[in-house]
């Protein structure tokens, strides 16, 4: 999601052209980190990458152009005291988001580690952080 300003070019008694500038407010860098099992490989990882990238607009003042996405497979799980090959989503928000649009995102991801790892959803858990105060780009916002 993004917000546009209309900007007109010219006076005010003949305007030569319009134009929309679109701002991503600063809010938009989200992280997600995705821990499984299964060592990725890279095919597998860009495929992920991409799908996590459209669906992040879900969520409204997200998008794909600050997401961070952490890979890290090969690690052991267990559930009930028993080993599973499953899958922890930690996704880290700048300032609160609606529920709404979460629940979507989350069900999106569910499906997707679920369709291109086979990852029964049971063995998958997703966290959501979000916090007033991020860091980045040299400073604390």
């Amino acid at each position: 999601m993004h917000i546009g300003t209309r900007f007109i070019i010219g006076t005010k008694k003949k305007p030569l052209d319009s134009i929309v500038l679109w701002c991503y407010p600063i809010d938009t860098m989200p992280y997600i980190a995705i821990n499984t099992v299964q060592e990725l490989n890279n095919t597998q990882k860009e495929k992920i990458k991409t799908e996590l990238g459209r669906l992040m607009s879900i969520i409204p003042t997200k998008n794909e152009a600050g997401l961070l996405i952490d890979f890290s497979g090969g690690r052991t799980f267990y559930k009930a005291g028993l080993k599973v090959d499953g899958a922890f989503i930690d996704l880290r928000l700048f300032k609160k988001s609606e529920l709404g649009p979460k629940k979507e995102y989350c069900a999106e991801v569910f499906d997707l580690l679920s369709r291109e790892l086979g990852i029964e959803k049971e063995n998958m858990y997703l966290n959501i952080g979000e916090f007033e105060n991020w860091g980045s780009k040299g400073e604390l916002h």
